[in-house]
C-alpha cells in the first residue's frame, strides 16, 4: 500500500551527522492525555467477555493510566512516560501509525457512524547527532544535537447536543471536545490582539491538555498550519460558518519562526577522513615528484668483463644522488624547523586568542544568564501584575454592580420612608385635630357639670344655713324674724382655724459622731499559701460589703495574660451583676491553673463564692414622708400618710371660689410621674 517515490527522498544530508527517526501516538480524551502505543495485557478501551458472553468481573479489567504534561529545562512541553518508537523506514512508521489508530476512542452518533471521541496527536521526532573530530563516534556534547519535531493532530469536531442526541457517556466526551476547541480559540484570538494592539494579555493554554502541550508552537518555536474540514450541505451553513470564521481568525496569528543555530568548531569530510583513499585521476604522487627531481641513472649492463668504466660512472651517479639526497634532506630539516617554530608561534597565539575569547565569552554569558534571569522575574512579575489587575477590575465590577443596587435600593428605601413620613404627619395633623376637637369637647361638658354642681351645692348650703337660722332663731328670740340670705362678706371674716397635726417622724440612721468608724473585715482564702491571680475588670466598682477577699501576694490584672498565669497556681475572677432588688451582687469564681502540653496555661473552675449587701428587715424601701408646711401659730403638723391627708386637708369656707364657704387649705397633690 505504500510506496515511497524518488522525489520524497531527502537531498543534500549533512554527511558527518547521523540520524534518528522516533514517533509516538498519543490522544487526549476527556482532558486526559492516553499512550495509544502503551502495551497492555487485554483491551483498555473495552472489558474482557468470558466464554458466557458476559463481562468479568471488575477486577480483570485495567483502565488505562493518563500520563502527564512536563516541562524540560529549555521550556518544552512534553508528555512523560509515552512510548516512543525508532522507526528505519516509512513502512515501520506507517506500521505503528495503524497500531495506534486501533486504539483510539471512537463511537455511534446520530450524525456519523464512526466520531472521533478524542484529539489525537501523530509525533514524528528527527534526531540529528554530529560526529567528533575523528569522524568515529558521536558527539556527546548535547548543545550540538539538534531535534526537530513534526506533529500530525485530528482534532475532533464541534458537536451540537440537539443534532447528535448524545446522552450518557457521549453527551459528557462532546462537552469536553466543544470547550477544548473554545480554548484554543479564545488562545488565537488573545494572540492576534497582543500582536495587532501591542499588548501583552496572557494567553489561556493551561485552561486545556490541547493547547497546553502545543504552547510551544505558538509561542515562536515552530510553524503551525491548520487545516479546516467543513460540510457543503445546507443544513450545515451556520456551523460552517462558524468554523470559517475561526479559520479567518487563525489566518491573522503571526508566529514568528528562530533562526536555526549551525554546528561549528568542527571541520566538514570528517566521516571520510581515516579511510584509506587512493590517487584520484592522473594527478603524481609526491614520491614520484622527489625521484624525478633526481638525475638520471647511467646505464648498469656490463656486457664485458674487462669494462671498468660502467661500474665508476654508476658510482659517480649514486655519490651524487646521494649528495643531492643530503642537501635535500638538510634542507627540509631547516624548512620543518622554521615551520614548527612558525606553527608553534601560530598555536600560542591561538590558544592565547581562545583563552581570551573564551574569558569574553564566559564574561557575556554570565551577562546573558543575568539578562535572562532578570527577563524571566520581570515576565512571572509581570504576569502577577496583570493577574492581580484582572482579579482587581473583576473585584471593581462587581463592587460597581453592588454600589449600583445599594444606590437602587437606597433610593427605594428612601421613597418608601418619604411616603411613611408623609403618612405619619397626615396621621399626626388627623389625631391632633381629633384630641383638640375631643379637648374641647370634654372641657365644655366639665364647665357645664362643675357649674351645675356648684349651683346644686351652693341650694343646699343656703338651705342648711337657713334651717340654722330658724333653729337659732327659735332658741335664743321668741319673736320670730323674717329669714335672711346669708351674706358672704361676713362669712370672709370668720376665719375657720385649721387642725394641726403633729410633724412627721423620719426614718433616718443618724450615726453617732464620737463613735469609732467601721473597719471592713476582709476574709483570708483557705489557700492562703498559693500565688493567685486576681482577675479585677476595670468595670468593676468597690462596693460596700462587709466581707472583702483578701489574697495575699497575689498577682492583679485587669486583663488576663499567659506571663501571669505562668507564675501562679490558683485564678479567681471577680464578676459583677445587678441583683434583682436593685442591689450590686459580687461572685468571685475561683479554679486551678494547669500547664497544657502546648506551653500554655489552662484555667479549671472549682467555685463560686457570693458577696451580695442585704438590709436586716428584709427591704431596702422607705416610705416617702412629706413636712407640713409651718403654721402661722407656730405649730408643727404632725406626720399623716396620704389618706389621712387627704381626709383632714380640704375643708370650705365661705366665700372661695369653689363654693359659697368652701376654701381649700392643704397643699396641692402633686401626681406621680
Amino acid at each position: 500500500m505504500i510506496t515511497v517515490q524518488e522525489f520524497c527522498k531527502a537531498e543534500e544530508v549533512d554527511e558527518d551527522s547521523v540520524y534518528g527517526v522516533f514517533v509516538s501516538y498519543i490522544e487526549i480524551y476527556n482532558n486526559y492525555i492516553y499512550d495509544l502505543l502503551e502495551e497492555v495485557p487485554f483491551d483498555p478501551i473495552k472489558p474482557k467477555w468470558n466464554s458466557c458472553s458476559t463481562p468479568m468481573r471488575n477486577t480483570d479489567f485495567v483502565p488505562p493510566q493518563s500520563k502527564l504534561l512536563r516541562e524540560d529545562k529549555n521550556h518544552n512541553m512534553y508528555v512523560a512516560g509515552c512510548t516512543e518508537v525508532e522507526v528505519k523506514s516509512t513502512e515501520e512508521a506507517f506500521e505503528v501509525f495503524w497500531r495506534g489508530q486501533k486504539k483510539r476512542r471512537i463511537a455511534n452518533t446520530h450524525l456519523n457512524r464512526e466520531s472521533s471521541r478524542s484529539h489525537s496527536v501523530f509525533n514524528i521526532k528527527l534526531v540529528q547527532a554530529p560526529l567528533d573530530a575523528d569522524g568515529d563516534n558521536v558527539l556527546q556534547e548535547k548543545e550540538q544535537i539538534t531535534v526537530s519535531q513534526l506533529s500530525l493532530v485530528d482534532l475532533a469536531g464541534s458537536e451540537r447536543t440537539n443534532r447528535t442526541r448524545a446522552e450518557g457517556n457521549r453527551l459528557r466526551e462532546a462537552g469536553n471536545i466543544n470547550q477544548s476547541l473554545m480554548t484554543l480559540r479564545t488562545c488565537m484570538d488573545v494572540l492576534r490582539e497582543n500582536q495587532m494592539y501591542g499588548t501583552n494579555k496572557m494567553v489561556p493554554y493551561r485552561d486545556s491538555k490541547l493547547t497546553h502541550l502545543f504552547k510551544n508552537y505558538f509561542d515562536g518555536e515552530g510553524k503551525v498550519r491548520m487545516i479546516v474540514c467543513v460540510n457543503p450541505k445546507a443544513e450545515d451553513y451556520e456551523e460552517n460558518l462558524q468554523v470559517m470564521r475561526f479559520a479567518e481568525v487563525t489566518q491573522e496569528v503571526e508566529v514568528a519562526r528562530p533562526v536555526d543555530k549551525a554546528i561549528c568548531g568542527l571541520t566538514p569530510g570528517r566521516r571520510y577522513r581515516n579511510q584509506p583513499r587512493g590517487p584520484i585521476g592522473n594527478e603524481p604522487l609526491v614520491t614520484d615528484v622527489v625521484l624525478q627531481s633526481f638525475p638520471p641513472l647511467p646505464s648498469c649492463e656490463i656486457l664485458d668483463i674487462n669494462d671498468e668504466q660502467t661500474l665508476p660512472r654508476l658510482i659517480e651517479a649514486l655519490e651524487k644522488r646521494h649528495h643531492l639526497r643530503q642537501m635535500m634532506i638538510d634542507e627540509f630539516n631547516k624548512q620543518s624547523n622554521a615551520f614548527k617554530a612558525l606553527l608553534q608561534e601560530f598555536d600560542n597565539a591561538v590558544l592565547s586568542k581562545e583563552n581570551h575569547m573564551q574569558g569574553k565569552l564566559n564574561e557575556k554569558e554570565k551577562m546573558i544568564s543575568g539578562q535572562k534571569l532578570e527577563i524571566e522575574r520581570l515576565e512571572k512579575k509581570n504576569k502577577t501584575l496583570e493577574y492581580k489587575i484582572e482579579i482587581l477590575e473583576k473585584t471593581t465590577t462587581i463592587y460597581e454592580e453592588d454600589k449600583r443596587n445599594l444606590q437602587q435600593e437606597l433610593e427605594t428605601q428612601n421613597q418608601k420612608l418619604q411616603r411613611q413620613f408623609s403618612d405619619k404627619r397626615r396621621l399626626e395633623a388627623r389625631l391632633q385635630g381629633m384630641v383638640t376637637e375631643t379637648t374641647m369637647k370634654w372641657e365644655k361638658e366639665c364647665e357645664r357639670r362643675v357649674a351645675a354642681k356648684q349651683l346644686e351645692m351652693q341650694n343646699k348650703l343656703w338651705v342648711k344655713d337657713e334651717k340654722l337660722k330658724q333653729l337659732k332663731a327659735i332658741v335664743t328670740e321668741p319673736k320670730t324674724e323674717k329669714p335672711e340670705r346669708p351674706s358672704r362678706e361676713r362669712d370672709r371674716e370668720k376665719v375657720t382655724p385649721r387642725s394641726v397635726s403633729p410633724s412627721p417622724v423620719p426614718f433616718l440612721f443618724q450615726p453617732d459622731q464620737n463613735a469609732p468608724p467601721i473597719r471592713l473585715r476582709h476574709r483570708r482564702s483557705r489557700s492562703a499559701g498559693d500565688r493567685w491571680v486576681d482577675h479585677k475588670p476595670a468595670s468593676n466598682m468597690q462596693t460596700e460589703t462587709v466581707m472583702q477577699p483578701h489574697v495575699p501576694h497575689a498577682i492583679t490584672v485587669s486583663v488576663a495574660n499567659e506571663k501571669a498565669l505562668a507564675k501562679c497556681e490558683k485564678y479567681m475572677l471577680t464578676h459583677q451583676e445587678l441583683a434583682s432588688d436593685g442591689e450590686i451582687e459580687t461572685k468571685l469564681i475561683k479554679g486551678d491553673i494547669y500547664k497544657t502540653r502546648g506551653g500554655g496555661q489552662s484555667v479549671q473552675f472549682t467555685d463560686i463564692e457570693t458577696l451580695k449587701q442585704e438590709s436586716p428587715n428584709g427591704s431596702r424601701k422607705r416610705r416617702s414622708s412629706t413636712v407640713a408646711p409651718a403654721q402661722p401659730d407656730g405649730a408643727e403638723s404632725e406626720w399623716t400618710d396620704v389618706e389621712t391627708r387627704c381626709s383632714v386637708a380640704v375643708e370650705m369656707k365661705a366665700g372661695s371660689q369653689l363654693g359659697p364657704g368652701y376654701q381649700h387649705h392643704a397643699q396641692p397633690k402633686r401626681k406621680k410621674p
